[in-house]
């Protein structure tokens, strides 16, 4: 049976642990609200594009833009990995590891956290390339991560490209995701969205925003498309636009769900740590109180022989 002295010293290193998960629970809650509003108000924007997507596909005779349909006779697949740089958030980078190794041997990666390049590189997969972005999610960053893939699927080095990334659904739920982004004539675009977590209500707000503000537009008159100024102007600002945005979103999400399951995890931590307290304090007060009896049964026996 340990002594008191073990007991109190494992108490208080338990204290300490608790206060630090404690810490860790409310900075990312405080990062959690952030990220989680950030992912929710670009969703209207990305199932505007995706509507405008699919009505280029469903009413389009042919489509002549590059991004449309790869040119690679050999199939190359290629994978976009969204994952954390730092650990202490659940089951998150783990449910996401498992969708990679059902991936095929030959699968190229191009990785965005060092949690998944450092599961790669154990996993001795193909890794083309790294990118590292600060904390906060900024545009002009994760552009250049799509233009490199863009790049890389106008080259022909690879002829497919699927994102695999936290799919944002509420604070207690992550779903690991794996969507399909180039060529976009093989997207299966849905009115739910390629996203998958739109409700009633994004959708509405959806339909509802004007379109993309620039020098193109697209017109619906009984059922024919008019594009102005032409179909390949509409074409050319299109389709990199949601590329770059749909992988800037998918990022978003990724980035709320990292926080949210942090959060959760710290919350499980602390109350664990607070219990475990309660279950040593116990023990601590049986050991010294078996103590304290068994000091009183000796000086009761000391008196009795004394007598």
């Amino acid at each position: 049976m340990p002594s008191t002295r073990d007991i109190r010293r494992r108490i208080k290193s338990v204290k300490s642990t608790s206060l630090i998960t404690k810490a860790m629970q409310m900075v990312a809650a405080s990062k959690m609200s952030k990220a989680q509003e950030q992912a929710m108000q670009g969703r209207p924007f990305a199932l505007q594009l995706e509507k405008m997507l699919k009505d280029i596909g469903a009413n389009a005779l042919e489509v002549e833009h590059p991004l449309w349909k790869n040119k690679g006779l050999n199939d190359r697949p290629c994978v976009l990995l969204i994952s954390t740089d730092k650990g202490l958030c659940g089951g998150l980078n783990a449910n996401l590891f498992r969708e990679v190794n059902a991936l095929p041997k030959e699968t190229a990666f191009v990785t965005i956290g060092r949690r998944g390049k450092q599961f790669l590189a154990r996993s001795k997969r193909n890794l083309l390339a790294d990118f590292e972005l600060g904390e906060k999610v900024m545009f002009t960053e994760v552009k250049k991560v799509s233009e490199y893939l863009t790049d890389l699927f106008l080259k022909g080095e690879i002829t497919s490209l699927n994102v695999v990334y936290s799919q944002f659904v509420n604070t207690l739920v992550q779903k690991p995701s794996s969507e399909p982004l180039l060529p976009l004539a093989d997207l299966s675009i849905t009115d739910a969205g390629l996203l998958g977590v739109a409700n009633s209500k994004n959708k509405e707000a959806a339909e509802e925003a004007p379109a993309p503000a620039g020098d193109v537009a697209i017109s619906n008159i009984d059922a024919g498309f008019i594009y102005e100024p032409s179909e390949e102007a509409v074409e050319s600002k299109l389709f990199p636009t949601y590329v770059n945005f749909q992988v800037y979103h998918m990022l978003l999400e990724a980035r709320a769900s990292e926080h949210s399951a942090r959060m959760v995890a710290m919350k499980n931590a602390t109350d664990n740590a607070k219990q475990l307290i309660k279950d040593l304090t116990l023990e601590y007060n049986k050991v010294r109180q078996s103590s304290i009896t068994n000091e009183i049964l000796e000086i009761a026996a000391a008196q009795m022989a004394s007598n």
